[in-house]
C-alpha cells in the first residue's frame, strides 16, 4: 500500500499549499459563509430555461449530460425518468432533444432550439459562438447555458453576455483561460470545475504502478485546445518529478473529418509503441469507442499498460486502467447543486469550483491478462470498478 499512501500524501499536501495561499475572489469569504438551498424554485412563476453548447462530439459528453439529468432528478428539480441508450455514443444530440420531449418538471425546461455542437470545426464553431450570444443578449430567453467542453467554457468566459454558465467537462479551465483560479472564475456569471491536482495524480498512480521509462502522449500539438486536452504542463511536471521521459506524437484534431482524426492518432499509436513503455491517452476527437480497438492492438501486443485520462468507460471498453468515476454520479451531483444554488440566487462565480475525482481505480482485467500484467493486492484494494471482459462499440462514429 506505500505507493498509494504516498499519493494521498501528496494530495494532502498540495491541498494545504492551496488552502494557505490560494487566491480568494472579493466575494467569497462572504458566499462561504451564505448556505444557498437545494430546493427547486421557479423563475417568478416560469420554469427556467436550459441550454445546451458544445465544441463537438465526444465521448464524454453524452456520459456527463445523462448523470447531470439524473443528479438534478435526484434533488428534486426534475421527475424520475429511464432514459434509453443512444446509437451514437459521443452525439448528445439524440439525448438533448430526448430530454426536451420527455422529461417531467414543474421548474427545469431544456430548450429543444437552444443546441448547439460544433463538430470541431473553427468556422461552425464562430457561427454557432455569434448566434449563442444573440440568443443570451438579445432574445434573452435562456436563463442558464451548459457550457460542454473546454472549446464551450472558452466560448462564455467572457464579459460578451451575463447568463449564468456551467463549465462541464473542460480538460484544465485554468490553463485553458476559462478560469483565473481554483477560486475565482473571473467572472459572475461563470462556474467551472476545477482538480488541478487530477493529471499529476493520475499520472503518480500510473508511474507508481509501472515505474516506466518512457511514456507515450498521443495530441495535437500545433493547437492551444490540443496542448490543454493533453495537459501537457501536467505530463511535463510528472516526468521532472520521476524522471522518465515523453515520448509524442502529433495527431491533428481540430478541423478535421472524424476519419482524418481516427486515421492520425491510429497511425501515431502503432508509431510509438514500438518506443515506450506505458501510454497516457488522452482526449482527442479521433479516441472514440469504437476506434479503441484499433488504436490499442500495437499497444496490447507489446504489453504496453495504458492509462486513460478521461474515464473508466474507456476501461470498459479495453485501455487497461484509470480512475473511477462511477458513472460521472460524483461530479453530476456536484453541478446539479451548483444549478440548484444558482437558481435559488447564487452568483456562479461565488460557488466553489473546486471538486476532486475519488482516488478510486477502474481496472480491466481482461486486458491486463492481454498484455501479461498481475495487478497486485495494492493495486485491487483501491478498484472501485473491475471489467473482466473487454466491451466492444457497435455504433461507428464517422
Amino acid at each position: 500500500m506505500k505507493n498509494l499512501m504516498e499519493v494521498n500524501l501528496y494530495r494532502w499536501v498540495f491541498w494545504v499549499f492551496i488552502i494557505l495561499f490560494a487566491p480568494c475572489s472579493p466575494d467569497c469569504a462572504a458566499a462561504d459563509k451564505q448556505d444557498f438551498p437545494l430546493n427547486p424554485v421557479l423563475n417568478q412563476g416560469k420554469k427556467w430555461r436550459i441550454a445546451y453548447y458544445e465544441g463537438g462530439p465526444y465521448t464524454n459528453y453524452p456520459d456527463n449530460l445523462k448523470a447531470l439529468a439524473i443528479a438534478l432528478s435526484d434533488i428534486g428539480w426534475l421527475n424520475r425518468f429511464s432514459i434509453p441508450d443512444f446509437s451514437g455514443r459521443s452525439d448528445t444530440t439524440h439525448m438533448w432533444q430526448w430530454l426536451c420531449r420527455n422529461i417531467k418538471s414543474d421548474y427545469i425546461q431544456f430548450v429543444s432550439d437552444a443546441y448547439w455542437s460544433g463538430n470541431w470545426n473553427e468556422n461552425l464553431r464562430k457561427h454557432n459562438r455569434s448566434a449563442a450570444l444573440k440568443r443570451m443578449n438579445k432574445t434573452k430567453d435562456i436563463d442558464l447555458m451548459l457550457a460542454m467542453g473546454t472549446w464551450a467554457g472558452q466560448d462564455f468566459a467572457n464579459n460578451e453576455h451575463a447568463v449564468p454558465t456551467v463549465v462541464i467537462s473542460a480538460s484544465n479551465p485554468i490553463n485553458s483561460g476559462i478560469a483565473r483560479s481554483i477560486n475565482d472564475s473571473g467572472f459572475d456569471h461563470i462556474n467551472a470545475r476545477v482538480d488541478p491536482a487530477r493529471y499529476q495524480l493520475q499520472l503518480k498512480i500510473f508511474y507508481n504502478a509501472f515505474h516506466f521509462k518512457k511514456l507515450g502522449l498521443v495530441y495535437d500539438m500545433e493547437t492551444s485546445a490540443g496542448k490543454s486536452y493533453a495537459s501537457i504542463d501536467d505530463v511535463k511536471k510528472s516526468a521532472a518529478e520521476h524522471g522518465y521521459e515523453i515520448i509524442t506524437c502529433h495527431a491533428p484534431s481540430a478541423n478535421t473529418s472524424m476519419r482524418e482524426a481516427k486515421d492520425a492518432i491510429n497511425k501515431c499509436y502503432t508509431e510509438i509503441a514500438a518506443k515506450v513503455d506505458a501510454v497516457y491517452i488522452t482526449a482527442h476527437r479521433g479516441m472514440t469507442l469504437d476506434n479503441l480497438p484499433v488504436l490499442l492492438a500495437p499497444l496490447n501486443a507489446k504489453g504496453i499498460p495504458t492509462f486513460s485520462q478521461q474515464n473508466s468507460e474507456e476501461v470498459r471498453y479495453g485501455v487497461l486502467m484509470s480512475i473511477s468515476q462511477a458513472c460521472f454520479k460524483y461530479v453530476a451531483r456536484y453541478h446539479a447543486e451548483t444549478i440548484a444554488k444558482i437558481f435559488n440566487g447564487a452568483k456562479a462565480r461565488d460557488l466553489p469550483q473546486l471538486f476532486e475525482d475519488p482516488l478510486r481505480i477502474a481496472l480491466n482485467l481482461k486486458t491486463a491478462a492481454i498484455i501479461g500484467y498481475n495487478p497486485p493486492m495494492e493495486i485491487l484494494d483501491v478498484t472501485d470498478e473491475i471489467f473482466e471482459e473487454i466491451q466492444v462499440s457497435q455504433a461507428k462514429t464517422e
